[in-house]
This record gives C-alpha cells, sequence and structure tokens, in this order.
C-alpha cells in the first residue's frame, strides 16, 4: 500500500471513530458567537433603553444616534441585534419599513469599504475599489433616497474605523438626513473603547451621541446563569460534569466579566470532550481548552498590531535572543536595535517618545512586561520581558511577510 493509501485508511478511521463517539451537541450553533438567544439573562435593563430609544420609529420618527460603550463580551451587540430583530418584525404591523445593515469596523475600515458596504446593503452594485469615496458616498443617498423607509446603520467596534480612516465617514453619515428627501438614517456605533468620543471630531461628538449605553462587565453569578441557559440549548442531558459551568464562569469573571469569552471556553471545551470520545466534559478539558484560547488569543492580537509595533516586538525579540536572557533590556536598549532594524529595512523610523507609548501598548496587552526600575543617580527606566512564550512570537510575525522577508526566525 503506498503512502497515499496509508493517509486515507488513517483519515477514514478519524472519521468513523468521530461519527462512532458519543454525541454531545444538540445543537452547536448555540455557541457560536453570532447566536442571538432568545433571551439575554442580565441585561434587561439595556434592553429597555434601546427599546425606549428606538420606539420612536414606530410613530415615523428618526431615533437618536447611540453609542453602546463597554468591554469586550459585555453583550453590547447580541444586545443591539436583538431589540433591531424585535423592532423589524413590530415595524410592518403599523405599515413602517425599517432596514438594517451591520458593519464589523475592525474588517469594514475604511471610509471607501463602509459606503461600498451599505450600497450593497440596498442592493447598489459598487467596484471593490476604483472609485472616489465621494462617488459612493452620493450612489449611496441617492439608492437610500428612492426608498421610504428608516435605515439604521450598525457600525460595531466603531474606534478601529476612526483610529485608521478619521472622523469623515461618521461626519457624513451624521449629517445625511438633511440631504434625503424620504429615507431617514439613523446609527448605532459599538465601542470597546471606553475612551473613543477622544478620537472623534467636536463636530461629529455632537450630533453621534445623542444617547449613550453603559454594558458593565458580567460577574461570575451572571455568567453562571448565561452558561446555564446556553448549554441547556447545546448539550445534550448529563452532558456536563459537576463543577464545569462555575469553573467557566470564574475565569470568565477574572479577566474582566467576558461573555463571549465565557462562550467560547464552553465551546472549545466541548470539542476537546468529542474529539476524546468521552460522554462527559469535565474541568480537565477546560483547562485545555483555556490553553488553546490563550495561544490563538496571542497569535490574533500580535497579528493585527499596526507595522511599528510589530517592529518593537521584533526589537525585544532581538535583543532577547542577542543577551540570551542574561541581561535585562531596557527602553533605550530596545529603541536602539528598532532604529537599527528599521534603518536595515529602509522604513522610517519613530521618536524615542512614541516608540516608549508603543512599549506601554505592548505591555497593557499583555504581550512584554514593562517594569520601571531605579538606577540611582543615572535614573529610571523599564526592564522589559516578553509575558508570552516566543514560539508564539514567532511563530506570528513570520506569517508577516514584510516582516519575514527581512528577517530571520
Amino acid at each position: 500500500m503506498n503512502q497515499y493509501d496509508e493517509s486515507e485508511v488513517t483519515l477514514d478511521e478519524i472519521f468513523e471513530g468521530y461519527l462512532k463517539s458519543p454525541k454531545l451537541f444538540k445543537r452547536r450553533d448555540v455557541l457560536d458567537s453570532s447566536f442571538v438567544p432568545e433571551n439575554l439573562p442580565h441585561r434587561t435593563d439595556q434592553i429597555k433603553q434601546l427599546g425606549y430609544i428606538l420606539a420612536s420609529v414606530l410613530r415615523g420618527a428618526k431615533p437618536s444616534n447611540i453609542l453602546c460603550f463597554g468591554k469586550t463580551g459585555t453583550g453590547k451587540t447580541a444586545v443591539s441585534k436583538y431589540v433591531l430583530n424585535i423592532l423589524g418584525k413590530k415595524a410592518p404591523q403599523h405599515g413602517l419599513r425599517i432596514e438594517v445593515a451591520y458593519l464589523n469596523c475592525n474588517t469594514v475600515d475604511t471610509n471607501y469599504r463602509v459606503f461600498a458596504d451599505l450600497c450593497s446593503t440596498l442592493g447598489i452594485e459598487v467596484p471593490f475599489t476604483g472609485l472616489a469615496t465621494d462617488e459612493v458616498f452620493s450612489r449611496f443617498k441617492l439608492g437610500l433616497d428612492q426608498r421610504d423607509s428608516l435605515f439604521i446603520v450598525v457600525l460595531d467596534e466603531i474606534d478601529s474605523l476612526i483610529k485608521k480612516s478619521g472622523n469623515e465617514t461618521l461626519y457624513n453619515l451624521t449629517r445625511i438626513n438633511s440631504d434625503l428627501s424620504r429615507a431617514k438614517v439613523s446609527l448605532i456605533g459599538i465601542s470597546n473603547d471606553l475612551k473613543f468620543k477622544e478620537y472623534l471630531d467636536p463636530r461629529v461628538l455632537s450630533s453621534l451621541s445623542e444617547e449613550e449605553l453603559v454594558f458593565k462587565p458580567y460577574e461570575a453569578p451572571e455568567l453562571t446563569d448565561i452558561l446555564i441557559a446556553r448549554a441547556e440549548l447545546a448539550f445534550k442531558d448529563q452532558s456536563l460534569a459537576e463543577g464545569v459551568i462555575n469553573m467557566i464562569a470564574a475565569i470568565a469573571a477574572q479577566e474582566h466579566g467576558d461573555a463571549r469569552r465565557a462562550i467560547d471556553l464552553l465551546r472549545v471545551s466541548s470539542e476537546i470532550a468529542e474529539r476524546e470520545g468521552v460522554e462527559k466534559i469535565n474541568q480537565t478539558h477546560v483547562k485545555k481548552a483555556q490553553g488553546a484560547i490563550e495561544r490563538n488569543t496571542i497569535t490574533e492580537v500580535i497579528s493585527t498590531l499596526p507595522l511599528q509595533s510589530k517592529m518593537v516586538i521584533v526589537s525585544i525579540y532581538s535583543l532577547e535572543r542577542l543577551t540570551n536572557h542574561s541581561e535585562t533590556v531596557s527602553t533605550g536598549d530596545v529603541y536602539e536595535e528598532y532604529s537599527r532594524i528599521c534603518k536595515e529595512m529602509g522604513m522610517d523610523s519613530l521618536t524615542q517618545r512614541r516608540v516608549g507609548d508603543l512599549i506601554n501598548e505592548l505591555d497593557a496587552l499583555g504581550i512584554i512586561s514593562a517594569r520601571v526600575v531605579s538606577r540611582g543617580r543615572h535614573g529610571r527606566t523599564k526592564e522589559i520581558r516578553f509575558s508570552i512564550p516566543k514560539s508564539l512570537v514567532e511563530t506570528t510575525l513570520h506569517e508577516d511577510k514584510m516582516i519575514s522577508v527581512n528577517m530571520k526566525f
């Protein structure tokens, strides 16, 4: 039997073994991040607040623009989709037409892409590139005003759009109603950055944040209720060992009360148990899932950093490899190495102060540890080390073509 046949047999055994293993799930989609349940535990107040704001739609009025603030996994997106879904079913009963465009600004992060996606929602064809942004915006306005409807634009992770592309998109959207004769536009902005408004132009701020909703992190008992509700929908009876839900809730509560994180941890735990062919998900599976998710999270965070932040990471990596951890790395050392690498790659380097800011940001993200120490008459500096396995740094940066071509990992 050749090597190909052996590979086929091995995969066949894997697939057959999976099919014969105990079935844990009733509904796997319940643990998906995009799933919006019929009940959202411990978000009644936010649901009511959003409902009161949007209720004016049912009398043909344009509701206020809304900003939803809160850390990741506090229910902002789920509550928004939940309320808009019910409103969308209610409006036709009163002869009204409501349309919703949901954009994730972490991926739709340029002015052109925002208006192109909004055009797509209306069925207007726009090329992926090639037009002026003003032209795409004009097509959006023209197509919108041919419909007698309220158009609600939900901009999730709106801070990503502002940080990358500035205030122009929001400026245009907050003033678009003065150019429309039939349709109306209302905005819902969702942000994980509590300092988001600091990035806004005063002209935009006054019209965008007409109403604000704050979502506090979940506490462990609240996360327990959320997990129990999801587990009842997702799993067959007796699929969870005692203590699994409480363990996951405790872990997520320590990490800023992130319900999304808790649900992901439950999902990955169940997938690991399923691969092992066991009948119950236990605490060992949770520990394995925690390690897997942490690795994936770190990889995602590093891969989405701006190039200059990655260059600082490369500099720290280079210094740690040179010293073999025998000496501490200071802010000054990092800046010298960063400047050298930028010059070698033909890149413009930032000022030492700006690199210091990037070091603080990497410290806040948990990628490095930057501890302030005193050097007596030589002043104060920071001792810098990676807080994550260096192998993860290597793997993630190696996937960045620009860096991997110029650096050896």
